[in-house]
C-alpha cells in the first residue's frame, strides 16, 4: 500500500483544494528515520471536514486505497442506526434529569464563592456571612436518621418485596398464617443494619465532636484567649503551638523561628510525608512585638475558596505606612487546615473555615461501591418474582376465576413468597464480614486491612489493574546513581572519586576567594571580559556539589558580592531545572535520555551568573510579576522564563527508585490470570518505559508503541491510523497526547488501548488517571482495580470498581481511602488469586444455595395447594416456616463460606484458574436454571412422595415432608461441598440434633406418637433417598466423563 494516506478525501472541488494545503503522513514507525515535518498539521480551522473522516477500522482499510475514507467507522453507523431510540431515549433522560437538578437547586441553594478582603483581627467587619468552623462527618441527624436507614435498605427491591408481603398480613383477609413468620425475619435484619449504622453514627459523632472541640489560643486586644475550634471565625488571629493541628485555612502572618518561616506536616492532607516550609508575611514578622499585629491597619485579599491545595493567589496590604506597604501572596504563605505544625509556635490570619477550607472541599463522599454479584443476584431475584407471579396467575386460572379471584391471587403471591428469600441478603452479609476476616487474618499477607465488607467478591472478577509507579510498583526510596559532568560520569562505585575532589581545596576557588578579600568593590563585568578557560575536574565537582546542595530549598536573598563568582541565588529558576521539554547544550546530549532509558531519574543542574543590575531588574519584574492578581501564574513563569538564559551547565544527577520486592513475578501471575496491567504514572516518558519494561509489565519481546505528542483533532486522527496498523504490542501515551485523544476520539482510542496487552500512561495528572478508570468501565463493562500509594492516587482509587491502597512513604492517604489495604505490592497476587477468587465462588454457592432452600418449600406448597382444588391454604405454618430458614439448616447452608475447590498454593501456581472466573459461570442463568430444575424434582418428590404413603391422618403428612425436607437440604449441602472443613460436619450435626430435639415440643404441628415408629422412619429414608440418589449419581458421572478444571489440578 502507498506509504502516504492524505489526510482528507476527494469529495469535491473546495476538498481538493483543502487537499493541496494538507500535511502527509509518513506510515514509518519510530526509529525507522521518518521525518516529522512541522507543516504537516493546519487543521485546527478545518475541524468540520474532520468530521466526514473515519479513522481506519480495520486492516483491510488500508490495504485498498479507494475506501480509504468511504466507509463509516462503527460507531457511527450504530449511532444513526439507533437514531430514532437515542433521540427518544435522550430527550426522556433529559428532561428527567433537567427536572431533578431544578428540584436539587431549589432544595439547596448553594452559596456562590467569592474573593474576600479580611482585616487582621476584626473578624466583625467582614462583608460576609462565612461558614461556621465545624466539622461534620456524619451521615444523619436525630430526625433523618430512621428515615435514611430505611430508605438505604426498602430501596433495594429484595427487601421492599419483603416489607410488602409482611405489611399484607395485617389485612385480615390475606393474612396467610403468624404475623412473626414473616416480621421475625424482617425485623432481624432491618434490626442489625440500624444497631450497624447507629454505632458507625455514634462514632463519626464522637470524632467529630473531639475535633471540633479542640481548644486553641485566639490573639485579642485584651491578649489570649482560648476558643473552641468550631467557634473560630474568618479574621481571627489564631496561635498554632508545635505539633498541633491546625484548625482552619490561615495566611501565615508570624512566627517564634528566626528565620521567619516553618515547617508544616501535610500527610493528612495531600498524603505525602515529606515536610512542607511555609514562610510568614514579612512585614508581620519584622514587627517588635505580638501585641503590634493590633496597632497597624492591615488587611489581607484572598481568592475565592477553591480546591487546588497547590496554588493560592492573594496579597497583604498595610495602610497605615506611607506609602501604603504591598506584599504577593502565594502558597508559601498559606497554612491549611488539617496540617501539622512540626516546628515552631506560628500565628495565623483566618481566611476560610468550615465547608471552604481546603481540606473539607477536597473530601469527596465516596460512592457506595455495589459488588457484580450483588447486581445479579438482583436480576435472578428479579427473575424468581416474574416466576411468582407467573405461577399465582396460573394457579388463579386452574381455580377458573371463582369468586373475588384478585384476593385469590394475592394469597398465592403470598403462598409461594418464600421464592424469594428474605435469608438471602443475611447470609451474604455474613458471608462477606467472614471473608474480611479470613483475608485479616491470612499469616501470608501481614498488615491486610478490609475497610469497606461490601465487595471482597470483586476481587475475583477483575480484567483491568490500573497501578502507580512510585511507591507502588517501586519503593519510593531514591539511591544516587550517577552524577555526570559532560565529560567524565560517576556511578556508584567511582563515588570516593568525588569524595577525594571535596576534601581537596579548589584552586581556582581559592584564587577567587583572595582576590575578593583584596578588592571591596569587585569589578562587575569580570566573567564577562575574561575568556574562556576550560575548568578542571576538580572545580567542575566543587560547583556541582555545592549547587546541588543550596538548590534543593532556598529563598531568593540579596548578596552584595553577586556579580564575583556567580554566587547570586536562583531559587525561582530552580523548579523548571528538570523540565524534560528545555534543550540544554551539554557535552553529551543524549545522556539525559540514556539515563532515563536505564531507569534513573533525571536532573538538570545549571548556574547563571548575575551582575547586581541583573539581579535588580529580575527582583522587581518577579515582584511585580506576584503581586498581580490576574494570570499570576502565568506572568510569574514568563519573568523565570527571561532568567533562564545563557545558563552555565553544572552537571546531570540520576537517582534509582528500585523495585518493590517479588514486583516481577507478582505482575507476571496477573498477568497468566488474564488481568491486563495499565501503569499511570507523573513520571517522564523514558523512565516510565523503562521501569515497565525492568519490571516486566512489557515483557522483552513485546515491541512497545510510542504515542507521539499531539496537540489537536488532526494529529489524533492520524497518530491513531497508525496505532492501529500495530498488532499485540504495548502502548505508551503521555497524559497531553490522551487528553487531545479523549477529546475527540474517546471511543476509538479505548478501543485500540483495550486490545493492548499492556498500557503505560506517563506524565498523567490525578484526575486524567480517575478518568481513564470511569472510561474503562464505561467501554468495556469489566471491572476494574486500582492500586495506589499516595494521595494524588485517592481520586482513581475511588472511581475504580476495586481499590487497593499501599501504605508507603507517602503516608496513608490512598490506605484509609481505599477498599483494602495492603502493605507490599506482592501482597495483591494472593489477594486476588486466592482470597478474592474463593469469595466469588464462595458467594455464588451460597447465594443459589439459598435461593434453592426457598424454591424447593414453594414448589411443595404449588403442589400441595394443586392436588386440594387449588385452594390458597399454607403447608407449613408458624415456627415451621422460621425454623426451617433459621436453626434446621442455616448453619450448614452458611458453612459454604469455608468450602474451597483447590487448595491455596494449587491457586497460586496456576493463575489460569483466576481466567475462569471473569466470565461469570460460577453464577449465571444456565446455573441458576439447573438449581430451579433440581428445586422443583426435589420439592415434587417430597410432596407427591408424602401425600403418596400416607395412611389415615392428614398431619402425617406434614411429618412425613417435613422431616424428608430437612434431610434432603442437609444432604443437599454435603453434595455440594467440595472440600470439607470440620466445621461443616459440626455444623451438620448440630442442624440434625436440633431437629430431632425439637420435635418433643412441636405437638401443634406432628403426631408425636407417629413419629417415634418405624413407619415413619422407613417412609421419610425412601422419599429422601428418592429426592437426593440421582442426584449424587449424577454429579459422580460428571466428575468422572467431564470432571472441572481445578479437580485436575487437585489430583
Amino acid at each position: 500500500m502507498a506509504d502516504q494516506i492524505p489526510l482528507y478525501p476527494v469529495r469535491s472541488a473546495a476538498a481538493a483544494a483543502h487537499r493541496k494545503r494538507a500535511a502527509s503522513y509518513s506510515a514509518a514507525g519510530p526509529g525507522s528515520g521518518a521525518e516529522w515535518p512541522s507543516s504537516r498539521y493546519q487543521l485546527e480551522d478545518e475541524s468540520a471536514h474532520l468530521d466526514e473522516m473515519p479513522l481506519m477500522m480495520s486492516e483491510e482499510g488500508f490495504e485498498n486505497d479507494e475506501s480509504d475514507y468511504h466507509t463509516l467507522p462503527r460507531a457511527r453507523t450504530a449511532r444513526r442506526r439507533r437514531g430514532l431510540e437515542r433521540f427518544v431515549c435522550g430527550g426522556w433522560k433529559l428532561l428527567c434529569a433537567s427536572c431533578c437538578d431544578w428540584l436539587v437547586n431549589i432544595c439547596q441553594r448553594k452559596r456562590e464563592l467569592k474573593a474576600r478582603t479580611v482585616w487582621l483581627g476584626c473578624p466583625e467587619k467582614c462583608e460576609e456571612k462565612h461558614p461556621r468552623n465545624s466539622i461534620k462527618n456524619q451521615k444523619y441527624n436525630i430526625f433523618t436518621f430512621i428515615p435514611g436507614v430505611l430508605y438505604e435498605q426498602f430501596k433495594f427491591f429484595l427487601n421492599l418485596y419483603f416489607l410488602v408481603v409482611s405489611c399484607s398480613q395485617f389485612v385480615p383477609a390475606l393474612k396467610i398464617g403468624c404475623l412473626y413468620t414473616y416480621w421475625a425475619p424482617l425485623g432481624f435484619v432491618l434490626a442489625v443494619t440500624i444497631m450497624r449504622e447507629a454505632i458507625d453514627e455514634f462514632r463519626r459523632f464522637q470524632r467529630d465532636k473531639e475535633v471540633n472541640s479542640q481548644l486553641y489560643s485566639k490573639l485579642t486586644v485584651r491578649g489570649k484567649v482560648q476558643v473552641k475550634s468550631s467557634d473560630i471565625q474568618v479574621g481571627d488571629l489564631i496561635i498554632v503551638e508545635k505539633n498541633q493541628r491546625i484548625p482552619s485555612d490561615m495566611v501565615f502572618l508570624r512566627t517564634s523561628e528566626k528565620a521567619g518561616s516553618c515547617f508544616i506536616r501535610t500527610d493528612q492532607l495531600d498524603g505525602e510525608t515529606d515536610w512542607k516550609l511555609k514562610v510568614a508575611v514579612s512585614c508581620t514578622q519584622r514587627l517588635p512585638a505580638l501585641g503590634d499585629l493590633f496597632s497597624i491597619s492591615a488587611y489581607v485579599y484572598a481568592q475565592k475558596p477553591q480546591l487546588d491545595i497547590h496554588s493560592f493567589e492573594g496579597t497583604f496590604t498595610r495602610e497605615d505606612s506611607d506609602p501604603p506597604i504591598h506584599e504577593s501572596l502565594s502558597i508559601e504563605n498559606t497554612l491549611w487546615a488539617n496540617t501539622i505544625v512540626a516546628s515552631g509556635t506560628v500565628i495565623g490570619v483566618v481566611i476560610y473555615t468550615g465547608k471552604e477550607t481546603r481540606s473539607v472541599m477536597n473530601t469527596s463522599n465516596p460512592k457506595n461501591k455495589v459488588g457484580l454479584l450483588d447486581l445479579e443476584l438482583n436480576q435472578l431475584t428479579k427473575a424468581l418474582f416474574a416466576a411468582l407471579v407467573a405461577l399465582s396467575v396460573v394457579m388463579v386460572t386452574l381455580q377458573g376465576f371463582v369468586g373475588p379471584w384478585y384476593r385469590s391471587l394475592f394469597r398465592f403471591l403470598l403462598l409461594f413468597s418464600y421464592i424469594i428469600p428474605i435469608s438471602l441478603r443475611v447470609n451474604l452479609d455474613m458471608g462477606k464480614a467472614a471473608y474480611g476476616w479470613m483475608i485479616m487474618k491470612d499469616e501470608s499477607i501481614p498488615g491486610t486491612v478490609v475497610r469497606t465488607s461490601t465487595i471482597p467478591e470483586e476481587l475475583g472478577r477483575l480484567v483491568y489493574l490500573l497501578t502507580d509507579k512510585t511507591g507502588t510498583l517501586t519503593q519510593n526510596e531514591m539511591v544516587f546513581k550517577r552524577l555526570h559532568l559532560g565529560t567524565v560520569s560517576y556511578g556508584a562505585d567511582t563515588m570516593d572519586e568525588i569524595q577525594g575532589h571535596l576534601r581537596n581545596p579548589c584552586p581556582q576557588m581559592q584564587s577567587q576567594a583572595g582576590g575578593n578579600n583584596a578588592s571591596s568593590t569587585p569589578p562587575r563585568k569580570a566573567q564577562s571580559s575574561a575568556p574562556k578557560v576550560r575548568k578542571s575536574v576538580s572545580s567542575r565537582v566543587h560547583e556541582a556539589v555545592k549547587a546541588i546542595a543550596l538548590c534543593h530549598n532556598v529563598s531568593p536573598v540579596y548578596e552584595s558580592r553577586a556579580g564575583v563568582g556567580g554566587e547570586a541565588e536562583y531559587a525561582e529558576a530552580d523548579q523548571d531545572f528538570s523540565d524534560g521539554n528545555r534543550t540544554y547544550q551539554a557535552a553529551s546530549p543524549d545522556e539525559c535520555g540514556n539515563m532515563a532509558r536505564e531507569g534513573l531519574r533525571t536532573l538538570v543542574v545549571a548556574k547563571r551568573a548575575l551582575t547586581e543590575e541583573q539581579y535588580q531588574d529580575f527582583e522587581s519584574r518577579y515582584s511585580q510579576a506576584k503581586l498581580s492578581i490576574h494570570d499570576r501564574a502565568l506572568k510569574v513563569a514568563a519573568v523565570v522564563e527571561s532568567l533562564e538564559r545563557q545558563m552555565e551547565l553544572l552537571c546531570l544527577t540520576g537517582v534509582e527508585d528500585r523495585l518493590q520486592a517479588d514486583v516481577r513475578p507478582t505482575l507476571e501471575l496477573l498477568r497468566n490470570a488474564g488481568i491486563k496491567i495499565w501503569m499511570l504514572t507523573g513520571d517522564k516518558l523514558e523512565t516510565a518505559t523503562c521501569i515497565a519494561k525492568s519490571s516486566h509489565l512489557v515483557s522483552r519481546t513485546q515491541d512497545i508503541h510510542i504515542f507521539r505528542p499531539v496537540t489537536n483533532r488532526g494529529e489524533a486522527h492520524l497518530e491513531l491510523n497508525a496505532f492501529r496498523r500495530k498488532h499485540d504490542c504495548a502502548l505508551v501515551i503521555s497524559g497531553d497526547s490522551l487528553e487531545v485523544c479523549l477529546k475527540y476520539y474517546e471511543h476509538e482510542l479505548a478501543e485500540l488501548a483495550c486490545q493492548c496487552p499492556a498500557v503505560v500512561c506517563c506524565r498523567c495528572s490525578p484526575t486524567q488517571k480517575a478518568r481513564i478508570a470511569k472510561l474503562l468501565q464505561h467501554h468495556t463493562g469489566k471491572r476494574t482495580c486500582a492500586v495506589g500509594d499516595g494521595g494524588n492516587d485517592v481520586s482513581m482509587i475511588q472511581a475504580a470498581d476495586c481499590g487497593i491502597g499501599i501504605e508507603g512513604k507517602e503516608g496513608r492517604q490512598a490506605s484509609l481511602a481505599a477498599d483494602f489495604s495492603v502493605t507490599q505490592f506482592r501482597h495483591i497476587g494472593r489477594l486476588l488469586m486466592v482470597h478474592g477468587r474463593s469469595s466469588y465462588k464462595r458467594s455464588a454457592a451460597l447465594g443459589q444455595f439459598v435461593m434453592h432452600r426457598g424454591l424447593i418449600i414453594s414448589t411443595m406448597q404449588a403442589v400441595f395447594s394443586s392436588v386440594f382444588y387449588f385452594a390458597s391454604v399454607p403447608l407449613y405454618q408458624g415456627f415451621l416456616m422460621v425454623g426451617y430458614a433459621t436453626i434446621y439448616t442455616m448453619f450448614p447452608v452458611f458453612s459454604l463460606v469455608l468450602d474451597q475447590d483447590v487448595k491455596p498454593e494449587t491457586a497460586m501456581l496456576y493463575p489460569e484458574l483466576y481466567k475462569d472466573l471473569t466470565k461469570g459461570r460460577s453464577l449465571s442463568f444456565k446455573t441458576f436454571l439447573v438449581w430451579v430444575l433440581i428445586s422443583i424434582y426435589q420439592g415434587g418428590i417430597l410432596m407427591y412422595g408424602a401425600l403418596l404413603l400416607f395412611e389415615s391422618e392428614f398431619v402425617h403428612v406434614l411429618a412425613i415432608s417435613f422431616t424428608a425436607l430437612i434431610l434432603t437440604e442437609l444432604l443437599m449441602v454435603a453434595l455440594t461441598i467440595r472440600t470439607w472443613h470440620w466445621l461443616m460436619a459440626v455444623a451438620e450435626v448440630l442442624s440434625l440434633g436440633c431437629y430431632v430435639a425439637s420435635l418433643a415440643f412441636l405437638n401443634e404441628y406432628f403426631d408425636v406418637a407417629f413419629i417415634t415408629t418405624v413407619t415413619f422412619v422407613w417412609k421419610v429414608s425412601a422419599i429422601t433417598m428418592v429426592s437426593c440418589l440421582p442426584l449424587y449419581v449424577l454429579k459422580y458421572l460428571k466428575r468422572k466423563l467431564s470432571p472441572p478444571s481445578y479437580t485436575k489440578l487437585a489430583s
